[in-house]
């Protein structure tokens, strides 16, 4: 039990790390909240692909179901950062289709078109680092969400 709770916080970490650095070069900053949250959210993508009913999945509803964890945490996390604490971590008030600034359409998209990297990295820290089975590959990810698979 112990050793699975380090493997986690590993994963969650690195996740987390990696998470920060895209959204560094996206909006040209981060904040260190982004660590828990980008960790956390790809982290529970990346267990629940651990499951066969979920990677049995077509890729399409791998990345729909990634996408609502993506959304329940960045809610919830804003609506904490965001709208409590007033940290002003980010806003999507001028975007369309928002819900108190906190979550909209437009990144939805971006995160659903994000989750087949997520799985991959996921998969490919587990064999790397914990000797887990090799991932099938970033592209195989792509080429199975646009072809339906």
């Amino acid at each position: 039990m112990k050793k699975q709770l380090y493997k986690d916080l590993i994963l969650i970490f690195i996740m987390g790390a990696l998470y920060m650095v895209l959204e560094g070069f996206w909006r040209g900053w981060t904040h260190i909240s982004m660590l828990f949250v980008g960790g956390l959210s790809a982290f529970l993508i990346g267990r629940l692909n651990q499951r066969p009913k979920f990677y049995d999945r077509k890729m399409w509803q791998q990345c729909l179901i990634g996408t609502l964890i993506i959304l329940a945490l960045e809610f919830t996390s804003g609506c904490i950062l965001n709208l409590w604490l007033h940290l002003d971590v980010w806003s999507y008030a001028n975007e369309p289709f928002n819900i108190l600034g906190q979550i909209c359409l437009p990144y939805a998209l971006l995160w659903f078109l994000l989750v087949p990297t997520v799985i991959y990295s996921d998969d490919y820290l587990r064999c790397k680092l914990f000797g887990e089975k090799k991932p099938e590959g970033l592209l195989k990810n792509y080429k199975d969400l646009f072809t339906g698979n």
